[in-house]
């Protein structure tokens, strides 16, 4: 049985919460119109209701059913998306990737600059850059982009659509025709895909990533 690819993404409770379970709900419906095999799910020891405090979304998808239904945390993350920047700053966002995963990342910030930040970079395949914020018009850390708005406009608006398609860019896993189907703006998302900065320092653990 092969090994689902499993996605971490990284998150502020309350202001931006809704926009990472986009990005993890968005991404995983994508894949299963793919004919792909997904789990969804939030980190349950995290604290999504208290505000800033930082908390996870995870997507596992495979090509194969997916045995691990009662693990409800990635352990082992290929590739791991941060959509507020400062999370990067003295958390071990990349604990447990094997080798050769992916980093994404909501910045305007040069890649070279965000890298300063992460002690073990250097078992990176690549990372990537996307301004969700410039591309959405939503401030990180603001209450005007958070849940409330976000919620009536329904799935992948806001930051998560360029984020969304900055990953279907990078990973290749899913094509950005399908992401279309699912998220409300769909040119945030066409914006992402076309803007996203990308910088591979190896051979990407995955057949997916990278065009590898």
């Amino acid at each position: 049985m092969a090994k689902p690819t499993e996605i971490t993404v990284w998150t502020r409770g309350v202001v931006m919460d809704k926009e990472a379970r986009d990005v993890a709900n968005a991404f995983g419906q994508a894949a299963k119109l793919e004919g792909k095999f997904v789990q969804a799910f939030d980190n349950y020891e995290d604290l999504p209701d208290r505000v800033l405090v930082t908390t996870r979304k995870y997507v596992r998808i495979s090509d194969e059913e997916i045995e691990m239904k009662y693990l409800y945390t990635n352990a082992h993350p290929d590739v791991v998306v941060v959509v507020e920047p400062t999370i990067v700053k003295g958390i071990n966002i990349l604990k447990g990737m094997p080798e050769g995963g992916l980093l994404i990342i909501n910045t305007n910030r040069p890649i070279e600059y965000m890298l300063k930040f992460i002690p073990n970079a250097d078992l990176l395949g690549g990372v990537a850059t996307v301004d969700a914020d410039g591309i959405s018009g939503i401030k990180t850390v603001d209450f005007s982009g958070s849940e409330g708005g976000v919620d009536t406009a329904g799935i992948g608006a806001g930051l998560s659509a360029p984020i969304l398609g900055a990953m279907a860019r990078v990973t290749g896993m899913v094509k950005k025709e399908s992401l279309a189907k699912i998220v409300s703006d769909v040119a945030g998302m066409e914006r992402g895909y076309n803007e996203v900065k990308m910088e591979k320092f190896r051979k990407a653990r995955s057949e997916y990533f990278w065009g590898s």
